[in-house]
């Protein structure tokens, strides 16, 4: 377990790579990690600048392994108190007024390229984890759940609130819950629009490690010590679980194609109660600050 002193040796050992408009990337080389931390404005959701980022940032990774020589990558948030709460819905609702079909179809790809990437290992022997300090709602969730490791600080929320509006998550939340419970109970969570604690999530094998507030860097350097205890029996069994039930990119612009059609078809009320939910979440963004 890793002391303050210890933590901050860490990132004094650690550089900072390009730097994007709402990311902020280092590479820790001492434990091998690259960490990624959001932080989009006005709204801390999935904004097209922040896709844009990510998805530069992933690209990065590909293109540049000799410079990025790394075992770990981390998703994390620069937001207090939220992780990411999930689509543009100011954006969905412009869209669906004008019925741009085009154009949910490319925010829904920029955010499977950015979603199958990190499910994907960013095509290299790294063992991805998400770091959740606050809120992590619909893609939020779907981000977090698309790492292999998932730690939460307790009083950490998650949920995919979409059916409140007429929707469903469409950018993986099925594929990755449907394979790390199974479809009923991922059926069941995706309609019921609860929002669950960090707490009842580990409850559920959903969260793998928690954390106490304002300790979850600590935990994430605890976790890597213990992989790397075992790395190679670690990464071995992540190999036959990918092998045996893998994420497709196809599966995921197939379910995406369903996601724009349902989308397509929402209804007056529907953009009224997301209208709604920009309007308590720029208050809470407001809160934050």
């Amino acid at each position: 377990m890793m002391n303050a002193e210890a933590l901050a040796t860490v990132t004094s050992l650690a550089f900072t790579l390009r730097e994007y408009a709402e990311l902020t990337t280092h590479i820790d080389r001492t434990h091998e990690c690259a960490w990624c931390y959001m932080n989009p404005a006005p709204r801390a959701c999935f904004t097209t600048q922040l896709l844009d980022d990510l998805n530069g940032w992933f690209a990065y990774l590909r293109a540049n392994a000799s410079h990025a020589d790394i075992k770990y990558h981390v998703i994390a948030s620069r937001v207090p108190g939220v992780f990411n709460l999930g689509g543009d819905l100011n954006l969905f609702r412009r869209m669906a007024q004008r019925n741009d079909r085009e154009g949910f179809l490319s925010y829904g790809t920029a955010c499977i390229d950015a979603l199958y990437a990190n499910i994907n290992h960013h095509e290299r022997d790294v063992t991805t984890i998400s770091l959740v300090q606050g809120e992590a709602l619909g893609g939020g969730f779907e981000a977090a759940l698309s790492s292999d490791i998932l730690i939460a600080e307790r009083g950490s929320r998650m949920g995919f609130p979409e059916v409140l509006f007429n929707l469903f998550p469409g950018m993986g939340a099925y594929s990755l819950l449907s394979r790390k419970l199974d479809p009923k109970r991922a059926e069941r969570m995706i309609l019921s629009g609860k929002v669950y604690s960090a707490e009842e999530l580990y409850g559920m094998g959903l969260v793998d490690m928690l954390a106490d507030a304002g300790d979850g860097e600590r935990v994430v350097y605890e976790y890597i010590k213990r992989e790397n205890r075992a790395r190679n029996g670690f990464r071995s069994l992540r190999r036959v679980r990918d092998l045996r039930d893998p994420i497709t990119y196809k599966e995921l612009m197939d379910v995406l194609q369903i996601w724009v059609d349902a989308a397509m078809r929402l209804e007056h009320r529907d953009l009224r109660m997301m209208e709604r939910l920009v309007a308590r979440q720029l208050q809470q963004g407001a809160q934050a600050a």
